[in-house]
């Protein structure tokens, strides 16, 4: 074998290992990416315990919602998009006529939290922090969102939302908001374990219109 032979031969064999290494890299990411897919971590994906409670993500106008052994129907909804983020709000109202709003986020996490009004309250978002009710709220997040609303929340079907909210100590929310060109409303809210939150869907979307 003279030298430009054997030469082409090492360079071949070269050749073929790294294709063999970047073959076996290949097939051990699709490995690792097949062996987690994004909806094995879903908590409603199942029929276990949390499935069996009714997914909170498909709320729609007409639900029953139990919080707290405390049933509600949805009057309304909301839907917000900020950037890849986005969450719904939905208006219930009980059998005594007491309004209240239900957040809805999972970021990833599913995070509920129920909100009561406070249409009294003096207070202006802005500061680092802030007290009402006795409690002092820290600053959180603020920013602007698009949405788009259904019959029953009181909102013109789409605008824009601005918002900041506080937390405090234990969990505790505080929240403004602003619709469109209207004035700050200021909400207070609470957390809610899963375990808390029964739903009950009434019908298909055509029906709960």
């Amino acid at each position: 074998m003279n030298g430009s032979v054997a030469y082409l031969v090492a360079t071949l064999g070269c050749l073929v290992g790294v294709a063999g290494v970047v073959i076996a890299v290949l097939a051990a990411r699709r490995t690792r990416s097949g062996s987690r897919p994004p909806a094995a971590n879903d908590p409603f994906r199942d029929r276990d315990a949390d499935a069996l409670r009714g997914d909170p993500r498909a709320l729609k106008p007409g639900d029953i919602v139990e919080i707290r052994q405390v049933p509600y129907t949805v009057r309304g909804s909301v839907h917000l998009v900020e950037g890849g983020w986005s969450w719904a709000e939905h208006l219930l109202d009980d059998a005594g006529g007491v309004k209240r709003w239900l957040s809805v986020e999972a970021d990833p996490d599913l995070e509920l939290v129920l909100w009561t009004s406070e249409p009294g309250a003096t207070v202006t978002p802005g500061a680092p922090t802030l007290e009402i009710a006795g409690r002092r709220y820290n600053w959180d997040e603020s920013g602007q969102a698009r949405y788009t609303a259904t019959e029953g929340t009181g909102l013109d079907p789409r605008g824009t939302m601005r918002y900041h909210d506080y937390q405090a100590p234990g969990g505790a929310r505080l929240s403004f908001e602003a619709y469109g060109e209207a004035g700050w409303e200021v909400n207070l809210g609470e957390q809610l374990r899963r375990a808390e939150v029964m739903i009950y869907p009434q019908g298909g979307p055509e029906q709960a219109a």
